[in-house]
């Protein structure tokens, strides 16, 4: 068995029986001889993820499944069937993504909803600024990334069966609703700047409202870099992808020029000494490849992002405190959640 970085025995909380996981992918991957064992991934904060090692035609191969939490979940959240369904729609599309074998949706055989995916070779980057590169290294991955999220938005969501994976506009106002009760159904204190965004933002949506395919998560962090190349091999982590704006990907793709904290953020470094692009430059390199020629209400975009991602993280800790997160890591999140907030209200509270 390969030593796979960032992996654990299977914690506690997340065993299943994977007797019943092995004679179910007797059935779904061509090839399978058994011998299965299972490891889980450390990162990752929604979906549990394992990564899965078994004989397929003699050879050992390795494969990843994703499947949802123990205990009681949120309505709406941790759909990992939206999350296979993406995938597998955007195969041969351009952007890169793993290969799809099967959904189970089942809960008898491992306890909870999963899906199994092949197990892509290459680095996944968690620190944005990339320590371990070079300058022209670092700026070739950005690039590439770019590149990356332009595909995707370009792709005709109706040509690849995506036509009803969500509702044509308005995705920003449904946004803003669907995370506000998200955030109070997981609120722990009283922040007062996710209330003010929660009042300031519906109030404030610009009348620009395309429709593509959006990731929802689109970071360094859900993209594998080729083992040794400057590029992207494949994204993850689509369980928040739907039919939404854009500028909402773009916006918290670009959350790390805001955010000052590393591994996260690098707001106070010198990103050009780094290798890194300026946000202004990295914007003009998404407008050049999808035909736009500016960007209005980029505030909006910025703080609308940092907003949800507040919501998120502050699921990720009420999660940490009943004991069902994916991570021990996120027992850290609740501070986030007021961080970010704060960020996002600054920006945009000149405005009121």
């Amino acid at each position: 068995m390969p030593v796979i970085a960032d992996t654990t025995p299977v914690l506690p909380q997340h065993r299943f029986d994977e007797a019943s996981l092995d004679r179910y992918l007797r059935g779904v991957i061509p090839g399978y001889r058994g011998d299965l064992k299972v490891r889980q991934f450390t990162s990752g904060q929604s979906n549990p993820t394992f990564v899965l090692f078994a004989d397929v035609d003699g050879a050992e191969r390795s494969f990843v499944l994703r499947k949802k939490p123990p205990g009681k979940l949120l309505p709406s959240a941790h759909q990992v069937d939206r999350e296979f369904k993406a995938i597998s729609a955007l195969q041969g599309s351009g952007v890169p993504v793993p290969k799809t074998y099967a959904l189970c949706t089942d809960d008898g055989v491992i306890g909870q909803m999963f899906y199994v995916m092949e197990c892509v070779e290459g680095r996944i980057i968690t620190n944005p600024t990339i320590p371990d590169a070079t300058p022209a290294e670092r700026a070739a991955i950005y690039d590439s990334m770019n590149d990356t999220m332009a595909k995707l938005h370009m792709v005709d969501y109706a040509a690849v069966g995506l036509s009803d994976f969500g509702r044509q506009g308005q995705y920003v106002a449904r946004q803003i609703e669907r995370w506000s009760k998200q955030y109070v159904a997981s609120q722990t204190d009283d922040l007062k700047a996710m209330n003010d965004l929660i009042a300031w933002l519906p109030q404030h949506i610009p009348a620009y409202d395309p429709t593509t395919i959006v990731h929802g998560d689109f970071r360094l962090g859900n993209c594998i870099v080729h083992p040794t190349e400057p590029r992207i091999v494949a994204v993850l982590d689509w369980e928040l992808c739907t039919l939404g704006h854009p500028l909402s990907d773009l916006a918290y793709n670009c959350l790390g020029y805001y955010l000052t904290e590393p591994p996260h953020g690098f707001a106070r470094l010198d990103v050009k000494s780094l290798g890194l692009p300026s946000e202004q430059d990295y914007v003009a390199a998404y407008c050049r490849r999808t035909g736009r020629q500016g960007i209005e209400d980029w505030d909006f975009y910025v703080a609308f992002s940092l907003f949800r991602l507040a919501a998120i993280a502050q699921g990720v800790y009420k999660r940490g405190l009943d004991g069902t997160a994916a991570s021990p890591e996120a027992l850290k999140r609740g501070q986030s959640a007021r961080i970010m907030s704060e960020i996002g209200w600054n920006l945009v509270s000149r405005q009121v």
